[in-house]
């Protein structure tokens, strides 16, 4: 990519975000989606020292296999025990929790105070952040993994009966649902109008957000499991069959694709994606570093396990965290290490990063907090 591209993208993401103001993007001290801000792009607007360390822990009743969300130094978290958890920031001390009739492993968004998330039970709540209790209910067929994104007043997510809903956020009513013709597993990004789903019937679909109504749709050639990330006009996924594509939204074309020629795993994690890079994962256990417009490798990096967690961009560092216990932080210019930690238990859900504090949950249910000790 020349110099003159490259100004151009990003004069082009100014402009995208000048017209397309984010209500719900996260701030340096917030991570309210699960993927950071309404188009899933994964990448933190805090900074974290070069070495950090454990500040506490908590330990859940079950596996954590979702991202926290981090809202007015607190930080919301959801387990396979049922429950969510609201913690102290600076502490890790419980401050409440609320109790829900599934396993929960989808994260919890956060919009004006109120926590919203799904769960095996096929039902999505509404929980006030400050204390723990119910706004409403909403119930859908079948489990919810999903998690929740925003558009206006509106609430929307995906479920295992195919169905992408849209609520009021004020009160739960449904404004209207969309059906699709396999499982949504990952969060609907939003980008303007539109909603970007991707799913197990292994189509991207662009939905009116407005309507509930299908404009294009761009097939994807296999199952989906991760969530989309959207920078400008272009797509980013990762299929079950191991392929990392890129698609085109106006064009409704894919624009490049990556595949390991020597191992087809599938790719659960979702895209991290700057102007400048895209850094994907999958379990082949490699971490990768893309240009976006042109899909050339920058670098890549083996973990020697596999990876289901998202990446998450901190400034000019990617961190990652693997199924074998095991973190890393990587230069996002050249994917060398430049940060280890082990754990010990595998690490499903992915880190967020916010308040110049790393948080991240493993399968044995301890949530770990990562900063600079004073």
């Amino acid at each position: 990519m020349n110099l003159l591209t490259k100004q151009m993208i990003l004069l082009k993401l100014i402009l995208f975000c000048i017209c397309n103001l984010i209500l719900f993007a996260s701030t340096p001290d917030e991570w309210l989606i699960v993927r950071g801000d309404s188009q899933l792009t994964g990448v933190a607007q805090t900074t974290l020292p070069a070495e950090i360390e454990p500040l506490w822990v908590f330990q859940a009743g079950d596996s954590i296999e979702s991202a926290a969300a981090i809202y007015q130094d607190k930080v919301y978290v959801t387990s396979l025990d049922a429950h969510l958890y609201a913690l102290d920031l600076q502490t890790g001390e419980q401050l409440w929790k609320y109790q829900t009739d599934g396993e929960i492993k989808s994260s919890p968004s956060v919009a004006e105070g109120v926590i919203y998330f799904g769960n095996e039970a096929g039902e999505f709540h509404a929980v006030d952040g400050v204390t723990g209790e119910q706004h409403w209910k909403f119930e859908t067929e079948a489990g919810i993994i999903s998690s929740a994104n925003f558009y206006q007043e509106r609430v929307v997510f995906g479920g295992y009966d195919q169905f992408l809903y849209c609520l009021k956020r004020r009160d739960g009513q449904l404004v209207w649902k969309y059906e699709t013709e396999g499982y949504i597993n990952g969060t609907p990004a939003v980008a303007g109008q539109r909603a970007i789903i991707t799913g197990c019937d292994s189509y991207l679909r662009l939905i009116d957000l407005v309507t509930g109504k299908q404009g294009q749709q761009i097939p994807l050639g296999d199952y989906v499991g991760a969530s989309p990330a959207v920078l400008l006009d272009w797509v980013f996924v990762g299929t079950y069959s191991g392929k990392f594509l890129a698609a085109d939204l106006q064009s409704t074309e894919i624009i490049w694709e990556y595949q390991n020629p020597d191992q087809q795993f599938p790719i659960y994690a979702s895209a991290a994606v700057t102007p400048e890079v895209v850094i994907m994962a999958g379990k082949d256990k490699h971490i990768y570093a893309f240009d976006p417009s042109t899909g050339q490798r920058k670098w890549s990096f083996g973990t020697k396990s596999g990876i289901e967690a998202s990446p998450v961009i901190v400034g000019q560092r990617v961190f990652i965290a693997t199924t074998a216990g095991n973190l890393y932080g990587l230069d996002i210019k050249t994917g060398k290490q430049t940060w280890f930690f082990q754990v010990g238990f595998p690490m499903i859900a992915s880190p967020v990063v916010a308040a110049e504090r790393f948080i991240i949950g493993d399968t044995n249910g301890t949530l770990y907090c990562f900063g600079e000790k004073r």
